[in-house]
C-alpha cells in the first residue's frame, strides 16, 4: 500500500519485547529529507577532476570515491573523493602504482579497500595501445596505497563492461566483452587471503542470461541479479537472477504482471541498478535512441515493477548513460555520465530512498487460506462434489458472483433452521458449485486471498490445461483480473511442442481469444512446418485443421481494439470497499470501543492480528462481543477506524494524533512487522502544525507520550498568538492549561517581565 506522506524517518527496531507504553516512543524532530527527493550536490570542479563516463564509484563510510573513466578525449586514472556530510570534492591521497588509465573496470568496496579490475586501457586520442584487461588492483582507504594483486593459475578472460559484486568474501566477475565477443562466463576470488588468492571460474546452471556487456548487477537478498544490456545487435530487458549457493541462474518471468499494472523498463544499456532494502533501483541508460530519466524501482519479494515518482521539489537528472551510481545510508549518488550531444558531465545527484517495512497484507491473507483456519464455508463442486473450505468474509469482498451463492445458500440454511427449530453451534454454510472442479477452483480461491496465482511449470501441457480451465472460472465469475493473470501466462507458455493442445482445448472450452492466439502462433512462417509434421497434427479434429490451412493461405486482417482492458479490481481495493460498508451483511463480530459496537469480520482480524487470531481460537465471548484497547488505553474513535483500515487494507494515511494511539498497536495486536509503528513515528516527527498542535497535545497527555507532549508545549509557546486564536482551545482540560501557562511562564524572558510591568 502506497503511502502520501513526504518524508524519510529513522528506521524503528520491531521488539516484541518492548513494553506496550507509549512513554517509550522517542522522536527526532528533524531536520529530515523528504522522501523520493532528486537532490543536486556541488558539481566535481574542474581543477579537482575531469567530467567523465565510464567511470565507477563506490562508496566507502561518510565518502564517494570516483575511479577512472575516459573524459571524451583520454582515459583517466584518477582517484576523486566527494564527502556527502561536506558535499565537498578533492582528490583522494594516493601512492603507489595505480592501475594504468582505463574505462568500463570495476570497483568493488571489501572491507577497508576498494578492487578494481580489468577494462579497457591505451590511448583513444591517438587510437593506439587499445586493450582489455583482467588485472587486479587493491586500493587501501586508511592509506591510500594502491598495489596489483599478481595472482597464479588460470585468470578470466581480459574484459570490459563486465558485472562485478562481492558476496561471502569474494569477487565475483560476470560476463562483458573481451575486444571480440561478449561473454557470459562467471569468475571468482576469494579478498581473505592475498598469499593464497587465485582464480576459480563458475559452472553455472539454469537460464544463465546471454553473453552481454554494458549491464549491471547488484546483490539482494542474498542473490545476485542482472538486468538489461548489449548482447550483440540484441537489446533485452530481461532481469535475471543468480543463487550464489547452487551457482543457479533464473529468468524472472514478467508475464505475471497484470496489464495496466507498471511494466519493466524499456530495454536498454549503461544503465545503473543499485539495491536498498528489497528493492533494485534502475536508473538512465539508452533505451532505443533515447535517454530516459525515470527512477525505476523491483521489489524482490513481490517481483513487480514500478516508477517512482519523485518530491514536488526534486532536481531532476537529466537522462544519461555510463554513469556510475553507489548507496550511503538511505540515499543513492549518482556521479557524472554521458549526456545529450555526447557531453560528459560532472554533476552529483542524491536520491532519497523510502525505508518502510513492506506491507503484508497479501502474505497475510494467502496464510489465512493456507490455514484454513476459522473457515466458515464449504463449497461443493462439480459431479464428484468434492469439497473445498473457505472464508465468507474473503470471498464476498472479491467475487460478487459467489457473494450471491452464499447469500442464497444462507438464506436456505435459514430457511432450514426455521423449519428444524434452533441447534448448537454454528454448522458451515454449504455452497454448491456444479460449473467448477476442485482444481481449478481452489487456484481461483488462492487468486481472491492474494491477488496472485502460483504458475505452475511453464510450458507443461497439463498445467497449461489446468490455466485455461481456471480461465473459463474467471470468465464465469466475471474476475477480470483473474482473467488477464491466466491469459498472460497461457499465452507465454504456448510452444511448438504445447499448441496444437491448447487450441484444441481453448476450441472445445470456447475460450477465442485464446485459440486466436494459438492459430497465429502456428502460422508463423518459423513454426508452420514443424509444426504440421508433428503426431499431434494428424490427429486434430478436421474443422480446426481446415482453420489452420485457411489461416495459413489467407491470414485475416488484423483487428486494433482502442478499447482499454479492464483489468478488474485489487485486493487493496476490494477490502477498502469492504470495510466502508460492502461487507455489513457479513459481519460476525461486535468490537465495543468504550461502549461504542463497531461490527467487523473475524476472519480478518484473525489474518491480520495474532492477538485476534489466538481470542478467536482459544476464547469467543457467547454474544459476540469484544472490548477494544490498546494496553491500558482505549483509542479514540477515529483512531480506532484508523487501525481497522491498517488491518483490512493495510492504509497507513492518518493524522498525526492518530498515531500516537497507535503507536503502540503493532506490538499489542501482533501485526506482522512494525509497518504501522514506523509510520506513526514518521507521521509524528513531521506533520505536527499550529492547526493540530491542541489535538496532538490532548493524545500525548492521554497516552502518556511525554516526549511528544513537551514538542507540543514548546510549539504552543513559540506560536501563542495563533494558538490561542484556535476555538479547540477553550475545550482542553484544566490541567492542560495549567500546563500551557507553566510553559509560557517557564519561556518568558526576564526582559519581557520588565517591558510587560512598564506597560502596567
Amino acid at each position: 500500500m502506497s503511502c502520501k506522506s513526504t518524508k524519510v524517518a529513522p528506521s524503528v527496531d520491531f521488539d516484541h519485547s518492548c513494553s506496550d507504553s507509549v512513554e517509550y516512543l522517542t522522536l527526532n524532530f528533524g531536520p529530515f529529507e523528504t522522501v523520493h527527493r532528486w537532490r543536486r550536490l556541488p558539481p566535481c570542479d574542474e581543477f579537482v577532476g575531469a567530467r567523465r563516463s565510464k567511470h565507477t564509484v563506490v562508496a566507502y563510510r561518510d565518502a564517494i570515491y570516483v575511479f577512472g573513466g575516459d573524459n571524451g578525449k583520454n582515459m583517466l586514472n584518477d582517484l576523486l573523493r566527494f564527502d556527502v556530510k561536506d558535499c565537498s570534492w578533492c582528490r583522494a591521497f594516493t601512492t603507489g602504482t595505480p592501475p594504468a588509465p582505463r574505462y568500463h573496470h570495476s570497483a568493488v568496496v571489501y572491507g577497508s579497500s576498494m578492487f578494481v579490475f580489468g577494462g579497457y586501457t591505451g590511448d583513444i586520442y591517438s587510437n593506439s595501445n587499445l586493450k582489455n584487461k583482467n588485472d587486479l588492483f587493491e586500493y587501501k582507504f586508511a592509506t591510500g596505497q594502491w598495489t596489483e594483486w599478481k595472482v597464479d593459475g588460470s585468470l578470466p578472460v581480459a574484459r570490459s563492461a563486465h558485472g562485478a559484486t562481492v558476496y561471502s568474501d569474494k569477487l565475483w566477475i560476470f560476463a562483458g566483452y573481451d575486444g571480440n565477443a561478449r561473454l557470459n562466463d562467471m569468475w571468482t576470488i576469494s579478498l581473505q587471503d592475498r598469499e593464497h588468492a587465485c582464480w576459480e571460474e563458475i559452472d553455472q546452471s539454469g537460464e544463465i542470461p546471454p553473453s552481454c556487456c554494458n549491464f549491471p548487477v547488484a546483490v539482494c537478498r542474498d542473490k545476485m541479479f542482472v538486468f538489461s544490456g548489449q548482447s550483440g545487435a540484441k537489446i533485452t530487458n530481461n532481469l535475471f537472477q543468480f543463487e550464489f549457493n547452487g551457482h543457479m541462474w533464473t529468468r524472472i518471468p514478467t508475464e505475471h504482471l497484470l496489464r495496466g499494472s507498471p511494466p519493466p523498463p524499456q530495454r536498454r544499456y549503461g544503465h545503473t541498478m543499485v539495491a536498498f532494502d528489497r528493492h533494485l533501483y534502475v536508473f538512465g541508460g539508452a533505451a532505443d535512441n533515447t535517454l530516459p530519466n525515470e527512477l525505476h524501482c523491483y521489489d524482490v519479494d513481490s517481483q513487480t515493477w514500478e516508477v517512482i515518482q519523485p518530491s514536488l521539489d526534486s532536481e531532476m537528472p537529466s537522462g544519461r548513460l555510463f554513469h556510475a551510481a553507489a548507496v550511503i545510508q538511505d540515499a543513492m549518488y549518482i556521479f557524472g555520465g554521458t549526456v545529450d550531444n555526447n557531453v560528459r558531465s560532472g554533476e552529483m545527484y542524491r536520491f532519497q530512498f523510502s525505508c518502510y517495512p513492506k506491507c503484508t497484507l497479501h502474505e497475510d491473507y494467502g496464510k489465512l487460506w493456507e490455514n484454513r483456519q476459522f473457515c466458515d464455508v464449504e463449497f461443493i463442486l462439480g459431479e464428484r462434489e468434492e469439497r473445498v473450505l473457505g472464508h465468507i468474509a474473503i470471498v464476498t469482498a472479491r467475487c460478487q458472483w459467489l457473494r450471491k451463492k452464499i447469500l442464497q445458500a444462507r438464506d436456505r440454511q435459514r430457511q432450514v433452521k426455521i423449519d428444524e427449530g434452533p441447534s448448537g453451534t454454528q454448522p458451515l454454510l454449504e455452497v454448491s458449485i456444479r460449473e467448477a472442479e476442485a482444481q481449478p477452483f481452489e487456484v481461483l480461491m488462492q487468486f481472491l486471498y492474494t491477488d496472485k496465482i502460483q504458475y505452475p511449470r511453464r510450458g507443461h501441457v497439463q498445467d497449461v490445461l489446468l490455466i485455461m480451465d481456471v480461465y473459463k472460472l474467471a470468465l464465469s465469475f466475471k474476475l477480470s483480473r483473474l482473467e488477464q493473470l491466466c491469459v498472460q501466462y497461457i499465452e507465454a507458455s504456448v510452444d511448438l511442442q504445447n499448441v496444437l493442445s491448447v487450441c484444441e482445448n481453448a476450441n472445445k472450452l470456447q475460450l477465442d481469444q485464446l485459440k486466436e492466439h494459438c492459430l497465429n502462433f502456428v502460422v508463423k512462417e518459423s513454426h508452420f512446418n514443424q509444426v504440421i509434421m508433428t503426431k499431434e497434427f494428424e490427429h486434430l479434429s478436421t474443422p480446426l485443421i481446415v482453420e489452420i490451412v485457411r489461416r495459413k493461405q489467407q491470414p485475416p486482417p488484423r483487428v486494433y481494439s482502442d478499447q482499454p482492458v479492464d483489468i478488474g479490481t485489487s485486493l487493496v481495493q476490494d477490502m477498502k470497499a469492504y470495510l466502508e460498508g460492502g461487507g455489513l451483511e457479513f459481519c460476525d463480530i461486535i468490537l465495543l470501543l468504550d461502549g461504542h459496537p463497531r461490527p467487523a469480520h473475524k476472519a480478518i482480524l484473525a489474518a491480520r492480528s495474532s492477538y485476534f487470531e489466538a481470542m478467536f481460537r482459544s476464547f469467543m465471548p457467547e454474544d459476540g462481543q469484544v472490548n477494544i484497547s490498546i494496553g491500558e488505553m482505549v483509542p479514540s474513535k477515529q483512531a480506532f477506524e484508523s487501525m481497522l483500515r491498517y488491518i483490512y487494507y493495510g492504509d497507513v494515511n492518518m493524522p498525526p494524533e492518530d498515531s500516537l494511539y497507535l503507536f503502540a498497536a503493532p506490538y499489542y495486536y501482533g501485526f506482522s512487522n512494525n509497518r504501522l509503528q514506523a509510520y506513526c513515528k514518521q507521521n509524528l516527527e513531521m506533520n505536527v502544525t499550529v492547526e493540530n498542535v491542541l489535538q496532538i497535545l490532548e493524545a500525548a497527555d492521554k497516552t502518556q507520550a511525554l516526549d511528544m507532549k513537551k514538542h507540543c508545549l514548546h510549539i504552543i509557546v513559540h506560536q501563542f498568538i495563533k494558538v490561542s486564536k484556535l476555538p479547540n482551545l477553550r475545550s482542553l482540560s484544566q490541567l492542560l492549561l495549567l500546563d500551557i501557562i507553566e510553559s509560557l511562564a517557564t519561556h518568558i524572558s526576564d526582559k519581557q517581565c520588565a517591558e510587560m510591568g512598564s506597560d502596567i
